[in-house]
């Protein structure tokens, strides 16, 4: 079976060219992973951060679960990733020392059922990363698209 990707953050590699990735466990309520579960997640305005020695997942939008009732879970809380401390120290350091920045690139389920977030050291693109990116992404469609009219006898 292998993992359920539940959501992803497009707008994160477009921004920022990754470096690389982490992989991180969340601390979540009840009604949150029913609500992931359901894919009522956004990472769009996400970021994480290292403060006092821990891992913090900020502006990830979990929508409150449904059937929830008055213990539902706040939509934009900060939740705290699950890191070895080698791993904490090693992003902190990296992040002060180049000026990058923590970015979760996905969210999935494992087979187990847990829910873990894929994240990205990365660094800005500038203007002209991004149209070339743009660019790219084009050129790769009208190659496609020939070779595909060629293949079809057109």
């Amino acid at each position: 079976m292998g993992e359920k990707t539940i959501a992803l953050n497009r707008k994160a590699r477009y921004e920022f060219s990754i470096d690389e990735t982490f992989e991180a466990g969340l601390v979540l309520t009840g009604t949150e992973i029913k609500s992931i579960r359901a894919g009522k997640v956004n990472l769009s305005d996400a970021y994480a951060r290292v403060e006092h020695d821990e891992a913090w997942l900020i502006g990830a939008d979990i929508a409150p679960w449904a059937q929830g009732n008055r213990s539902n879970h706040e939509p934009k809380r900060m939740r705290k990733l699950l890191l070895h401390r080698r791993q904490i120290d090693e992003l902190m350091g990296r992040a002060k020392a180049k000026g990058q920045t923590i970015v979760p690139l996905r969210l999935y389920l494992t087979e187990r059922g847990r829910a873990k977030v894929e994240l990205g050291l990365a660094r800005g693109k500038q203007l002209h990363d991004r149209r070339r990116t743009i660019a790219e992404r084009d050129a790769r469609r009208d190659v496609a698209r020939e070779l595909a009219d060629a293949t079809r006898g057109r």
